[in-house]
């Protein structure tokens, strides 16, 4: 609670206390005993109304800034009416008076008020946790010494240094050093990470033991802290329909139910149905009922809190607009590499011709791959535990498309596809595993074949079943990797339906189809990493970028980022969405319920004052209550 924050509690508790007082004094008789019976209404009055001045004064000056501005429809306007009518009947000796009525809705208002803010700022702190991210300054090496520079000065390619209990400021590669880091704050994940010497490391991470010297790879502008930061100041401009359509249902039910109040306090005596003070009251305790604060408060904080639990668990939400079209997604589109696989190549199998030992099919092709950068050569250097001698090497070349060849300690070495089998006239025998399948020959002889597959990611699996869970009725893989190995990761999750051998705009014609396939009301959700993703994450309804890992362009597209690349998150996001609008529909259909009820009793002389007080100021006590538990993201899980 800030200090504003305190200051008004404060003055509430003072005018609570005055009230409680005054009222017990009253209704003991001991305030008519001391001024006498006669003057006891006027005094009351007198001390209930100072007791109303120091709990509402704002509101009335915000009443009345708002009819100078011409716009005076809000509950501030209601409120300052309607208690001032109250106050007024002491005007009407036929009639008894009002006055601590008129006071205590003003109380209660004002206590529905601190509580909304109180409420409102517990669901910001999440968001504000989320800011806390960004890092004051940047440490750089100058002169032999250590100075602390704003991270905008910092230039792509400085090394910065970043000790123990700091924040990183900027995305880079790790130079120097080795140690361990809290993501806590940018994926929700509790367990740190180690990084050492060629470990890539993005900024917002809090650095926990080692020193490290940190090669920066991104303008300080550019990097993830300034990114997120950016979605998060931005998320709120974004409105859901519901929570538009109660914006602009305010706009329009408040002045028609001071309307409504007006002609049920004038019409009916005029008519001659009764005394004018009757009538008066009951268009004052309409007023007070009518007051649309629970839905115009609860709502929004709804979806505000949905978005801030999304965020602590590393989930990134750019609008409560997207959050609700998540809650109505049935079918998700998934792009294959760097979504349900890991991205990076591994091998996975070594099959050697018989009488050839696999530590030495598998060296003869790592020394071949030694001055190739392809992925594939990447992954079959990695995986040979031995150090690559490069003098022993000679006349390697690649042979475009097909594979490469060497001579290695005077044996002529080839890798590649069959293509390069067929082309220097080998044999060589199929394999039934799924992947990219190197063959090796040694001096023109078959020595074997390596399989070489992309890791479907640990968690794709449960991805996939907890998107069955929370009612996905179609999960789709769009690829450009071939037809087989797409159908073996298909096969493996569980998928619905796959498209292969995809060129980027082949994707959004496929998207367009199973768009056009979507039932009314349905939405599509398409979740990718790459820059080649962005069209179709633009062009589906919701569009999720695995956020750590994935490139700019995807995030950029993307309406909800993941913030640690695991896929599993997509079903988690669902399920804070669909909670959020359960409980958004709850709170409309609570408030329009017990307001139309106390405003058909108001009508109808039934309801008092007191009742009118709970019609307003307790119901949006409960509704902003329930709307608080969509900051509960352990009861997503």
């Amino acid at each position: 609670m800030n200090k504003k924050q305190r200051r008004w509690r404060n003055r509430i508790v003072i005018a609570v206390a005055i009230f409680v007082a005054v009222m017990v004094v009253e209704r003991t008789g001991l305030l008519a005993s001391l001024v006498g019976a006669s003057s006891e209404p006027y005094v009351a009055f007198a001390l209930y109304f100072a007791t109303f001045l120091v709990a509402g004064y704002d509101v009335l000056i915000k009443a009345w800034g708002n009819i100078r501005r011409g716009d005076p429809f809000d509950e501030a306007f209601l409120m300052t009416v309607a208690t001032i009518g109250a106050f007024a009947t002491i005007l009407f000796p036929e009639t008894e008076p009002q006055s601590a009525e008129g006071c205590a809705v003003m109380l209660f208002y004002q206590v529905g008020e601190l509580f909304q803010s109180y409420a409102v700022g517990k669901s910001r702190k999440s968001i504000s946790d989320m800011m806390d991210i960004a890092p004051d300054y940047a440490n750089v090496e100058r002169d032999g010494r250590l100075v602390q520079v704003d991270p905008d000065e910092v230039a792509v390619g400085d090394v910065i240094v970043v000790k123990p209990g700091e924040r990183v400021p900027i995305d880079g590669r790790v130079v120097e050093g080795a140690s361990q880091l809290d993501t806590a704050a940018l994926t929700g994940e509790s367990v740190p990470r180690h990084v050492e010497r060629g470990a890539d490391v993005i900024s917002g991470c809090i650095n926990m033991t080692g020193i490290l010297h940190i090669e920066t790879t991104k303008p300080f502008g550019e990097s993830t802290v300034s990114r997120i930061l950016e979605l998060v100041e931005n998320a709120s401009e974004k409105k859901a329909r519901t929570e538009s359509f109660i914006t602009r249902f305010a706009r329009v039910y408040t002045p028609a139910v001071t309307l409504a109040a007006v002609l049920l306090a004038v019409i009916p005596p005029v008519l001659g149905m009764g005394p004018w003070t009757d009538w008066v009251l009951r268009g004052l305790t309409f007023l007070v009922v009518s007051c649309p604060c629970a839905l115009v408060i609860s709502v929004p904080l709804s979806f505000f809190g949905g978005i801030g639990g999304a965020s602590r668990l590393g989930i990134l939400v750019k609008g409560s607009n997207y959050l609700e079209l998540l809650a109505h997604v049935d079918t998700v589109v998934f792009d294959k590499t760097g979504t349900l696989t890991s991205g990076t190549f591994s091998v996975v199998a070594v099959h050697p011709e018989e009488g050839v030992d696999p530590d030495y099919l598998l060296s003869r092709a790592a020394y071949a791959e030694a001055f190739s950068d392809h992925p594939i050569a990447a992954s079959v250097k990695q995986a040979y535990a031995g150090t690559i001698d490069e003098g022993r090497i000679r006349d390697a070349h690649e042979e475009s498309g097909h594979g490469v060849s060497a001579t290695v300690d005077e044996h002529v070495v080839l890798v590649g596809n069959d293509r390069l089998m067929a082309a220097h006239g080998m044999r060589w025998h199929e394999c039934d595993l799924t992947g990219t399948v190197l063959h090796v020959a040694v001096d023109g002889a078959y020595a074997g074949h390596i399989v070489i597959a992309d890791v479907v990611k640990e968690d794709a699996a449960e991805t996939i079943r907890g998107l069955r869970e929370e009612g996905v009725r179609k999960c789709v893989m769009l690829t450009g990797d071939r037809r087989d190995v797409a159908e073996a990761v298909a096969a493996r999750l569980g998928i619905d339906e796959v498209h292969a051998q995809l060129l980027p705009e082949d994707k959004v014609d496929a998207v367009e189809r199973l768009l056009a396939g979507e039932k009314d009301g349905a939405r599509l959700a398409f979740v990718g990493d790459g820059i080649n993703d962005a069209p179709v994450l633009m062009r589906a309804d919701v569009g999720i970028a695995m956020g750590a890992m994935g490139s700019d362009a995807a995030i950029e597209a993307a309406d909800v980022v993941l913030m640690d690349d695991r896929p599993s998150k997509i079903a988690t996001a669902m399920r804070v969405a669909r909670r959020t609008m359960r409980i958004v529909w709850q709170n409309i259909v609570f408030a329009i319920g017990v307001k139309v009820a106390i405003l058909v009793l108001a009508a109808l002389g039934i309801a008092n004052m007191w009742l009118a007080v709970f019609g307003d100021v307790g119901v949006a006590i409960i509704a902003i209550l329930n709307a608080m538990r969509c900051m509960r993201v352990g009861a997503a899980r």
